[in-house]
């Protein structure tokens, strides 16, 4: 990869910048990455465990090894210091009970009653309603080859060096969560290419692609799940995951298509929105231009699935995505949502907060990772459910007074 020796020089220059950024903020800029949606947080209403809906059909115990990984990583984090202090408070509350998880063995029967006696139970709601959206993504297989030829002509990108992102909440308390993204031109922090820059060559000849893909759709699909297997033409298998983003907001061409008539609202999904595109060659680039959000990828060599922002590898149907601002990675959550499963039932599940995503936005919203092959992508691309959650807290962590 090419170093930006005049990029990474004047990036001691971006302080200086910051207040910008602030007013960036303030302005609605589609760069940053915003804090609080609204000054009126959610509530976390207290409910028994049992009267959770689909407790008893749920095979709970198939969640205890995505929360052993979760246990682990909140354990690290506190041996080796958090980076604030509210994130210390918070950690040293799940202490003892990942430490049980760690060391014992468990049972369906007794894993069940390790979570009603160690937890307590609050369903989130917000604005008086219980109700939020779930969707689903997976891990797709792409084909794609090392060598840019006529087959192969879609680039993947690694992190440039030149992206800065800039934390605001680390110059003030009161931008904590939120971010911006950008480039330095000069001496100023410019928004860093969109979309339709990068594919029309802003990085061309500056970055290194990982690989080239056959199909630009394929592409697209693959930012939007964020991970994704690639089969070489030699046989092998070259997982990718995610490893930074543009810092443009994302816009959903989906609602875009439905908007013009292209698509209806019932039929909208994945596979439809693939169809079109592959239809429509002509106009193929300007909608997937249309959404300005670009990621980068990095190689994962994990053989057990993709990595999620909690730093460990999802697991399928019990990984969940969801807002962080709402819920702490690592924390166990009943979904319960107008969706059938893999078997065709209810999906009302145990699963594990360990990701989160561009589009995941809200208190009551949360991204079901249903895992790689047919099966998964046929669940993630028409999957969009109403549904609550109920998230499961250490006793002697109140959400409603330390927040998540």
């Amino acid at each position: 990869m090419r170093t930006d020796n005049k990029a990474q020089s004047s990036a001691g220059k971006i302080c200086k910048y910051l207040i910008i950024a602030a007013s960036i903020l303030s302005a609605g800029c589609s760069q940053v990455d915003h804090g609080k949606l609204s000054k009126i947080g959610p509530t976390f209403m207290e409910t028994n465990v049992a009267s959770l809906p689909g407790w008893r059909q749920d095979k709970v115990l198939k969640a205890l090894p995505a929360l052993k990984k979760s246990c682990l990583v909140m354990l690290r984090s506190l041996r080796v210091g958090a980076k604030s202090k509210r994130k210390i408070k918070l950690l040293s509350g799940w202490k003892d009970v990942c430490n049980q998880i760690k060391a014992k063995r468990f049972s369906e029967s007794s894993f069940r009653n390790f979570l009603k006696t160690e937890f307590k139970v609050f369903q989130i709601r917000y604005k008086g309603s219980g109700e939020g959206l779930f969707t689903g993504y997976y891990e797709p297989t792409l084909h794609g080859s090392f060598k840019s030829t006529e087959g192969y002509n879609t680039p993947v990108y690694p992190k440039p060096d030149d992206l800065i992102h800039v934390d605001l909440g680390k110059w003030k308390n009161t931008l904590n969560g939120s971010h911006v993204f950008g480039r330095v031109v000069g001496a100023k922090l410019k928004p860093y290419f969109s979309r339709s820059e990068i594919s029309s060559g802003a990085l061309a000849g500056k970055l290194k692609p990982i690989l080239w893909l056959k199909s630009d759709v394929d592409a697209f699909f693959l930012h939007i799940q964020g991970s994704g297997r690639v089969i070489l033409p030699s046989g092998e298998v070259y997982r990718l995951g995610y490893a930074g983003k543009n810092g443009r907001k994302y816009y959903s061409i989906g609602r875009y298509l439905v908007k013009i008539g292209a698509i209806s609202k019932e039929a909208v999904s994945m596979q439809s929105i693939k169809k079109w595109l592959n239809a429509n060659p002509e106009k193929k680039t300007d909608v997937l231009n249309m959404n300005p959000s670009y990621v980068f990828f990095r190689r994962i060599k994990s053989n057990s699935g993709p990595i999620g922002s909690q730093g460990v590898s999802l697991a399928s149907g019990r990984s969940l995505a969801v807002d962080r601002r709402y819920s702490t990675l690592g924390a166990p959550i009943w979904l319960s949502a107008d969706f059938q499963d893999e078997k065709g039932r209810k999906l009302q599940r145990l699963m594990i907060a360990q990701d989160t995503g561009g589009a995941i936005r809200g208190p009551i919203r949360g991204d079901v990772f249903w895992g790689s092959g047919k099966t998964a992508e046929q669940l993630a691309g028409v999957m969009k459910a109403k549904g609550s959650i109920y998230v499961f807290f250490p006793k002697g962590i109140n959400p409603n007074q330390s927040g998540t």
